[in-house]
């Protein structure tokens, strides 16, 4: 069966365009699977039942897996299954019928206006590593970015006299962000005072670099935004996801459209936008219940 996951991981890459990051979740789920299903007796896609993904899933409920985890697995070999149909392996699919976990949505944690002005705050100072920091999170915050999309920007993707970026999304899709005056301003100030220094050769084509000149990678920047938010006393639970969160729920409140905020987030489906309505919602609550007389 492993020879089956090697072809649907090369489908995902050549066919449907998806991130290196996207097809490693997509492996771990179903390499899983398929290790249950060898315990279960199952050696061709043929073979497989419905009770035995309900058996996987049952498993995976003892193994104290959320169910949001367990959702998404179901999610992956649902399509795992298919491919195998489309591709003539198999005449069906045994995880169409198996209903998906309920997940409680939780609402994604976000900044305040004044807690973003405090970490950013956190970068002030003369230092090259301050000055590229606070270039890239206020470009981040000032336009949403997904951390992979943010180091994996290329010098020729970013216009700072027009004030837009363009990004590579999920699924190889191309969309034209607008950056912001502060943004930009961080940004020009990393480029004309840090960024040379660390490329002496002028060769590296991405945006922020490391001090070693390398291009930036995501655990790299996590620990950045990690150091920047116990520096200005912030003791949520940050990543790097929670400026994009915090774009997306401060344009929201300040009267921008979904559809709006739709494209500037690059998200395919309107509704995985309609989250940060709830946020916006459950934060005005909060506000009547604090501020009402009779709250």
């Amino acid at each position: 069966m492993n020879d089956f996951l090697d072809l649907f991981i090369s489908y995902l890459s050549v066919e449907r365009g998806l991130s290196g990051n996207t097809q490693e979740a997509y492996s771990r789920d179903l390499s899983r699977y398929l290790d249950f299903l060898e315990k279960q007796g199952c050696r061709a896609p043929g073979e497989v039942k419905s009770s035995d993904v309900a058996l996987f899933l049952g498993w995976l409920k003892n193994e104290g897996i959320a169910p949001r985890s367990r959702a998404r697995c179901l999610s992956s070999i649902r399509m795992f299954h298919k491919f195998l149909m489309v591709e003539s392996y198999t005449d069906s699919n045994p995880a169409s019928i198996i209903e998906a976990p309920r997940t409680l949505h939780k609402l994604p944690e976000f900044l305040t206006s004044p807690e973003v002005d405090q970490l950013f705050a956190a970068c002030i100072g003369p230092n090259g590593e301050n000055v590229r920091d606070l270039a890239m999170l206020e470009l981040l915050y000032a336009t949403g970015l997904r951390v992979s999309e943010l180091v994996n920007l290329k010098l020729r993707e970013v216009n700072l006299d027009s004030g837009y970026l363009m990004t590579l999304g999920k699924g190889n899709k191309e969309r034209l962000v607008p950056i912001g005056e502060s943004a930009c301003r961080k940004v020009s100030e990393y480029l004309a005072e840090v960024r040379h220094r660390q490329d002496n050769s002028g060769r590296n084509i991405h945006l922020f670099l490391s001090r070693l000149g390398d291009a930036m990678s995501r655990q790299a920047f996590w620990n950045i935004i990690k150091k920047r938010s116990l520096i200005a006393g912030i003791y949520k639970n940050i990543s790097p996801h929670t400026l994009r969160h915090s774009f997306a729920t401060h344009l929201l409140e300040n009267g921008a459209d979904l559809r709006s905020v739709q494209i500037m987030l690059g998200h395919a489906d309107l509704s995985s936008t309609q989250i940060y309505t709830h946020v916006t919602r459950e934060r005005l609550k909060r506000l009547h219940q604090q501020i009402h007389p009779r709250g």
